[in-house]
């Protein structure tokens, strides 16, 4: 595949060849992100102007865009420079003005010559107890009425362009558009009954009606489906490559595992069975593991990954699980280490702490395969750390570790097994986006124990009370969460809310029992406040969202979210998490600032109403769209052009099975179909896929 195939240049050609494109405009142009003529036909209309020929002005909505056949009257030119021009003009009932300003009369009379008829379209209001129509858009002989478009599209604009210039430059791209081959599934195409793609380009650029704007509107639909298929195929395409790569076969005896299972208090749910039977499965197949472990908050994913470095155990290799931070891998170890001790498999930690003498022991011990599951945090990168076998690297917490991450981890093992774990539950649709390349399990049930936390909304009016319940609750042994919001992009003044919420509520609590952990603290000052917390020293700890992510203090039965109007969805059900997981009943209290708005309200009710994360992101996601959710920026999401995640978001998996299908069926494309879809990546601008289509 050496380079962009040649029925796709005049796409790609120079956007200066199109009709009324000089240097200026292009510059305009790519203020739009419109660097050639394809990119043009994929800037799609966002709505329309109704310019059906009507009678009559009278009894129309004012104001409002309006086409009336008149016969034009007297002109009345400004007295002074600068004001009005008006021409009195008569429709078939009544009589309106039209008004130019800065116009020159010469001009005016040739377009509007008296006692002759014309179609004027623009918007009429009323002025002064007249009706008015301001700058018509259009002026028409009544023979040439076939030149006015019945329904107008309107454009997305810059400042410097307008409509009409954006209506010509489309038409003009047009005609440059190539009849290609079919890339979509013939049985989809024909299922949903969508055009073919020039046909779609033609029909979603003339709408006939506000219908036809729709995300729903069949042209509409095609296209989506193009962009989430190309987006896709990329993703297969990245995934075969890997699965190309040696993988290893990793089956064990499974003793280990059931004497874990048989050494604890409760049975795991049927999600985690059946993701630790996905998981075994893939780990016997030859392919490489590419896996996400998608969980709710306090869904059980530590146990299913343990079972997994189990089987890597039993297999007679190595595991490793990471966590994105020092105090959440001592977390995992401590909570692992009755588990490993009962399967009688020696786990050990790795953090940057470990220096000199210590270190260089572990690392021997490693390489000689004595550690059988070593956890720690991104200190397991460093060039001085080999393993002896290692068959499965565990990541926690998915967005800590980028892709990169991810390879780094995989190098240290030849062909060692992946499985990401994520708390974050996101739409399936967004997932299919995000970790498209991988296979996902699910878990959705809550394991047997877990209460119910009950979460209330509370006006900062009665923070009295809350302090005082918090007193109570203290006096009982418990513990407690306080989080501040972080106050706009400046941390400072986050820190200030903190840091006063802190002395505040040290002067009433007590000076011990109050902790304070943010952002700005050393990271030792930071590890020593979480410690004093997670041991009970302290009874109630001040903290930014740095808490978010995997603590784990089952005494702490309150999480009071102070300002939670300001916080995202998912953040609060993500701070919510940190409490409800001992044997205590648990509280979060939301601190809202009267009057809620009606999106803070929203999100804070439907957090009241339930604690299923997965109900909760996709609230998000209609609130916020799809960017905003994961912040698009760090997640790397693909900015689709004419796809839309909210209103689309069911195509998304239709187009990871037909790309997936399609490759199994046709691994390097060369088939009909697969030919098709290798113009179609490169349409759309996927040098990933074709780099790998190029390369594999």
């Amino acid at each position: 595949m050496t380079g962009r195939p040649e029925i796709l240049f005049p796409l790609f050609g120079a956007i200066t060849a199109l009709d009324g494109v000089g240097p200026k405009t292009a510059q305009l142009l790519a203020q739009l992100n419109i660097v050639a003529p394809r990119d043009l036909l994929f800037t799609l209309p966002h709505s329309g102007i109704d310019r059906a020929l009507r009678q009559t002005i009278r009894g129309a909505d004012l104001p409002g865009v309006l086409t009336v056949e008149v016969t034009i009257g007297e002109h009345h030119a400004p007295r002074s420079r600068g004001g009005a021009y008006r021409i009195t003009v008569t429709d078939s009932e009544t009589t309106f003005q039209i008004v130019h300003f800065h116009a020159r009369g010469d001009f005016l009379s040739k377009l509007l010559p008296t006692d002759q008829r014309r179609i004027v379209s623009g918007r009429v209001e009323v002025f002064d107890g007249m009706a008015q129509m301001v700058h018509p858009d259009h002026v028409v002989r009544p023979d040439e009425a076939a030149t006015l478009p019945a329904f107008e599209p309107v454009y997305p604009l810059t400042a410097g362009l307008s409509q009409r210039a954006m209506a010509r430059m489309v038409a003009d791209a047009l005609t440059r558009v190539p009849v290609l081959a079919e890339w979509i599934d013939p049985a989809q195409k024909a299922r949903e009954d969508w055009p073919d793609w020039h046909a779609a380009l033609e029909t979603v650029h003339a709408p006939g009606a506000a219908a036809d704007l729709s995300a729903t509107a069949p042209a509409r639909m095609r296209l989506a489906y193009d962009e989430f298929m190309a987006h896709q195929l990329t993703l297969a395409l990245a995934r075969a490559r890997r699965r190309k790569g040696r993988g290893m076969t990793s089956v064990g005896d499974g003793q280990k595992r059931s004497k874990v299972l048989k050494s604890l208090p409760y049975r795991p749910t049927g999600a985690q069975k059946r993701a630790i039977d996905e998981i075994a499965a893939d780990m016997a197949a030859p392919e490489r593991m590419n896996r996400l472990l998608q969980g709710d908050v306090g869904s059980g994913k530590t146990l299913v990954a343990f079972i997994a470095l189990l089987v890597a155990v039993e297999a007679g290799g190595q595991g490793v699980m990471m966590a994105p931070t020092e105090i959440l891998a001592r977390q995992h170890l401590e909570g692992l280490q009755p588990l490993a001790e009962s399967a009688g498999v020696i786990l050990e930690l790795l953090t940057g702490r470990d220096k000199g003498r210590e270190r260089e022991e572990k690392l021997a011990a490693l390489g000689r395969g004595d550690i059988h599951i070593l956890v720690g945090t991104h200190a397991v990168f460093q060039k001085d750390v080999a393993f002896c076998n290692l068959r499965l690297a565990v990541v926690d917490e998915q967005h800590r570790f980028g892709v990169r991450q991810r390879l780094e981890l995989g190098r240290k093992g030849e062909g060692a097994d992946v499985l990401v774990m994520t708390a974050t539950p996101i739409p399936r649709s967004l997932a299919l986006t995000q970790y498209g390349d991988m296979d996902v399990s699910i878990l959705d049930e809550k394991p047997p124990g877990r209460k119910p936390i009950q979460t209330a909304l509370v006006s900062v009016e009665r923070m009295e009370e809350v302090v005082a319940h918090l007193r109570r609750a203290i006096g009982n042994g418990q513990q407690a969460y306080w989080v501040c919001p972080l106050v706009e992009e400046s941390e400072v003044s986050g820190l200030t809310a903190a840091e006063q919420r802190f002395k505040h509520l040290r002067a009433l609590l007590g000076d011990g029992a109050v902790g304070l952990v943010h952002g700005q603290l050393p990271a030792a000052e930071k590890d020593a406040a979480m410690a004093r917390f997670v041991s009970g020293d302290t009874a109630v700890l001040v903290a930014t969202t740095v808490i978010e992510v995997g603590v784990n203090v089952p005494n702490a039965t309150i999480m009071v979210i102070e300002q939670a109007e300001s916080f995202g969805l998912a953040q609060l059900h993500q701070l919510r998490g940190r409490v409800g997981r001992g044997e205590a009943a648990s509280t979060c209290l939301m601190l809202y600032q009267p009057p809620l708005g009606e999106a803070g309200l929203k999100r804070l009710t439907t957090l009241r109403e339930t604690e299923d994360g997965f109900r909760i992101s996709e609230v998000d996601l209609e609130m916020r769209g799809a960017g905003d959710l994961i912040g698009t920026a760090q997640s790397g999401l693909p900015q689709f052009r004419i796809a839309d995640m909210e209103h689309q978001a069911g195509l998304m998996a239709v187009a990871q099975s037909d790309a997936r299908r399609l490759l199994a069926d046709d691994p390097d494309l060369t088939g009909l179909r697969g030919q098709a879809a290798r113009v179609l990546l490169w349409l759309m601008r996927q040098d990933e896929a074709i780099r790998l289509i190029s390369v594999g």
